[in-house]
């Protein structure tokens, strides 16, 4: 069955364990892997290019969530540090009582953020961009 993006979030691990927390609430996220490289095998004998996979492909992370100033600022304290992060799939609750859960799948990595205000126009909210700098492989947790 196949699940929607309602209730996934960007989290990030507590700085006292092994507990994660909610960092912002999102409204778009990247793709969480990338196709690897394709190298080439291909010899004159063949009349068709052959490959074998090489290392996976994983550009910088993007999410996209709404500006405020706190949220900004908060953000912007984390800048040039690393960081554990997680995207997890799934929650309870409804509402101001959302609670994160993991429970469709929780997807974890290493790395640094920068955030920045992004452009708008007429009659639009003002959105901030979340880049995420992966210094690690995103990894399947398991549970």
């Amino acid at each position: 069955m196949a699940i929607s993006t309602y209730k996934i979030f960007l989290m990030k691990k507590s700085s006292e364990g092994n507990t994660y927390e909610k960092l912002i609430d999102i409204k778009e996220f990247p793709d969480l892997g990338g196709a690897p490289e394709m190298l080439e095998t291909t010899t004159l004998s063949d009349n068709m290019q052959t490959y074998i996979p090489g290392v996976q492909s994983l550009d910088a992370l993007e999410f996209t969530a709404n500006y405020t100033k706190v949220d900004f600022t908060k953000l912007k304290a984390l800048e040039g540090q690393e960081i554990d992060f997680a995207v997890w799939f799934g929650g309870t609750g409804e509402g101001n009582t959302l609670t994160p859960t993991g429970s469709d799948g929780k997807f974890e990595f290493k790395g640094q953020l920068s955030v920045f205000p992004v452009g708008g126009g007429v009659n639009e909210v003002v959105d901030m961009t979340i880049t995420i700098a992966p210094s690690t492989p995103i990894t399947a947790a398991e549970d």
